[in-house]
């Protein structure tokens, strides 16, 4: 395991309780998101430590969290049918830092624009997309506090799959040991990656995005 981790508990008690915040696990010069996928692709994108194969396809949108709990909820814990296997997507801050810059929310309600011809039109001149969901808990258990996910699609996932990627990390094990713990006697002995609470370097981004 290449992350450092914590008790969920721990780190729980220091979370906000409720709006919409970047829950990720980074530093000063970068930033892991996750993503789950079938065997083939994962292991092509370990090895060569960029996504291809014939399995992946980058005509499609894919989508990144920050948040590992927010992955585990989507993936129900790497047991759903395509996401057997658990990435840990190390990026610079720069990077992600653009893809904020350039995200519109995939839903008009939640766009912050004027009218609905002005967030279509945003939408169809960006690569990024943006989507605040409710979070959950180790249980999936839905939380007052929303969690953001990002489509990416186009150049922007050309640029993401291939030639950003600073490391691709294996997190497969540590989630079956983790679900197991977690069957075996809750979240009171249950160990995340650690999380903080990330603010945009650009006030004007936070502004956008909606972030609490």
């Amino acid at each position: 395991m290449r992350l450092a981790t914590e008790l969920h508990a721990d780190q729980a008690a220091r979370w906000p309780r409720e709006g919409r915040h970047i829950l990720a696990h980074y530093d000063a010069e970068s930033i892991v998101v996750y993503q789950a996928y079938r065997a083939s692709i994962a292991r092509y994108a370990i090895a060569h430590g960029a996504f291809g194969g014939e399995h992946f396809s980058y005509a499609r949108m894919s989508w990144i969290k920050p948040s590992f709990l927010w992955m585990m909820y989507r993936s129900a814990w790497a047991t759903k049918e395509g996401q057997e296997m658990t990435l840990g997507l190390r990026i610079s801050r720069r990077f992600f830092e653009h893809i904020l810059a350039n995200a519109v929310a995939s839903s008009f309600s939640q766009s912050g624009y004027a009218n609905e011809d002005e967030w279509k039109a945003a939408v169809a001149g960006s690569e990024a997309r943006l989507q605040w969901d409710p979070d959950h808990g180790p249980n999936g258990n839905p939380l007052a506090r929303r969690a953001i996910q990002l489509g990416l699609r186009g150049s922007l996932l050309a640029a993401f799959g291939r030639r950003e990627l600073m490391e691709v990390i294996d997190l497969t094990c540590f989630v079956a040991e983790q679900r197991a713990v977690l069957v075996a006697g809750g979240s009171a002995r249950l160990r995340t990656p650690i999380e903080r609470v990330y603010r945009p370097v650009d006030p004007a981004a936070a502004r956008r995005l909606g972030l609490d």
